[in-house]
């Protein structure tokens, strides 16, 4: 005799679920808070919306600690992928990090030098050449997520680091050559902060409580010394551990892969739509 068994249907993800879930879920929420900055900042609303940025809290206005304290979180996600990428993912040889570095060091190349000839005649806005040499990583990360599954991996694996090392390198340029007089005891206490840390690596220390605490401290270090303070986070993820996992590049005992993954969606759905909200607000008035 056949026994016929209800079928069990499994009910549907949430909406939510699938929206958290999905690859492409971080770049339409940048996409969008930006759209809605363009659009405030030039209806009825732009006045609140730019007074807002420049109130001033604890010594900092909220445009800055947006761009130099929540961007050094930004930061230290991608230095803590980078990392990974160069020391156990697709980047970890050097045939394979050529290409992307020669490509970022003539992506931040070539828009000066155009710059340049462009404004070689007018020594005021001559200034200004560093300007063109940075890529946006967070939107253009963020349309590349916007993409989804239709780019290929070997695209991705190209564009991000590509994207990362051209930001890094014009925030070196900054550093070098638009800071306005360095506080070098505040950069000397930030240097013995990165290297208390590179001794927590070194000393096999793996909790991340001592790295995030050092690494707030680090931040307010670099931020006094006059350097960009988003340099922090790229300075903190290098001292983070990563233990090698032949076989198992998403190891999740590894603190840097327990912190990358904890990190994520709070930069995809927070850190960075909250940057591009407040970047983003470009008023179109003649």
């Amino acid at each position: 005799m056949t026994v016929i068994r209800p079928i069990h249907h499994r009910p549907p993800a949430s909406a939510l679920r699938e929206l958290l879930n999905s690859e492409a879920s971080g770049g339409i929420v940048l996409i969008a808070a930006a759209a809605a900055a363009l659009v405030i900042a030039n209806s009825p609303l732009a006045p609140a919306y730019f007074g807002v940025l420049k109130t001033y809290v604890g010594g900092l206005s909220i445009l800055h600690w947006i761009n130099d304290a929540l961007m050094a979180v930004f930061f230290l996600l991608v230095g803590l992928e980078i990392k990974r990428e160069f020391l156990d993912g697709q980047l970890s040889t050097w045939p394979r990090r050529i290409l992307p570095g020669l490509a970022a060091a003539g992506g931040m190349a070539a828009p000066a030098l155009i710059y340049v000839a462009l404004n070689a005649g007018n020594l005021e806005t001559l200034r200004g050449w560093a300007i063109p040499t940075a890529t946006d990583i967070a939107f253009a990360l963020g349309v590349l997520a916007l993409l989804g599954s239709r780019v290929p991996v070997s695209l991705k694996v190209f564009l991000t680091p590509l994207a990362i090392i051209d930001d890094l390198g014009a925030v070196a340029i900054i550093a070098a050559f638009y800071t306005a007089g360095l506080a070098f005891l505040w950069l000397g206490l930030a240097g013995v902060t990165l290297a208390v840390l590179a001794g927590l690596n070194g000393a096999g220390v793996e909790r991340l409580w001592p790295y995030l605490g050092l690494g707030a401290v680090l931040w307010l270090f670099v931020l006094k010394s006059g350097v960009h303070a988003t340099l922090a986070g790229v300075a903190l993820a290098l001292t983070i551990p990563l233990r090698p996992s032949p076989g198992r590049p998403d190891d999740p005992a590894s603190p840097l892969h327990i912190l990358e993954h904890a990190l994520q969606p709070w930069v995809a759905f927070l850190i960075v739509p909250v940057f591009g909200f407040a970047n983003a607000g470009v008023s179109l008035a003649a």
